[in-house]
């Protein structure tokens, strides 16, 4: 599978999309208008090896909610992201059995080299 799930409104995600120079069997969803299913989610996690490390810490909802002064689970973790589409990092690149996440410039160099690469 190559896909990537980012949030079309971000303009972080639309400069690394630009970026990337994506070639066009990559499938994008905008998560913002088509929400992440519990089967997607769970794809994501088989690759990252965690819910956690697809969730953004950075979100404005953690905060509002005080979440870091709280002991999540990953069962939390997962809620949280199929609850508000704000709490997954993004982007999240899929190229094949490889997981990209977040803004990094590390990730995205990764990611493009990985792209690109054959």
């Amino acid at each position: 599978m190559k896909k990537v799930y980012y949030l079309k409104t971000c303009s972080t995600c639309i400069r690394i999309l630009k970026d990337l120079n994506l070639p066009s069997e990559f499938v994008l969803q905008n998560i913002k208008t088509e929400e992440i299913t519990v089967k997607q989610l769970e794809q994501m996690k088989e690759l990252s090896g965690s819910y956690e490390s697809l969730f953004s810490k950075r979100s404005k909802l953690y905060k509002e909610m005080d979440l870091k002064n709280q002991s999540l689970e990953e069962r939390d973790f997962k809620n949280y992201i199929l609850e508000h589409y704000t709490f997954l990092s993004r982007p999240v690149i899929i190229n094949g059995n490889q997981i990209f996440i977040g803004n990094s410039k590390n990730t995205v160099e990764a990611a493009k080299e990985a792209i690109h690469s054959k």
